[in-house]
């Protein structure tokens, strides 16, 4: 099981999907994944999670767990 810790979007998209060729394409699924829930993806917004940012803090590594299991 993963740790709750930082990470970096992309490290994380590729736990998630390790099967993409590309960390890109890994990245473009999570954020789906994320949008496509409106509770994760509200809750990460209440965390103040700016859209360019380059990795997610350890709440967010655990709202992300909570709402899409982990990798």
């Amino acid at each position: 099981m993963a740790e709750i810790k930082q990470y970096r979007k992309s490290e994380l998209a590729l736990m998630y999907f390790p099967e993409c060729e590309s960390k890109e394409g890994a990245l473009s699924n999570l954020k789906s994944w994320i949008k496509g829930n409106k509770k994760l993806f509200t809750e990460l917004k209440k965390c103040g999670m700016p859209p360019r940012k380059k990795s997610y803090t350890p709440k967010e590594v655990a709202l992300i767990f909570h709402y899409l299991g982990a990798p």
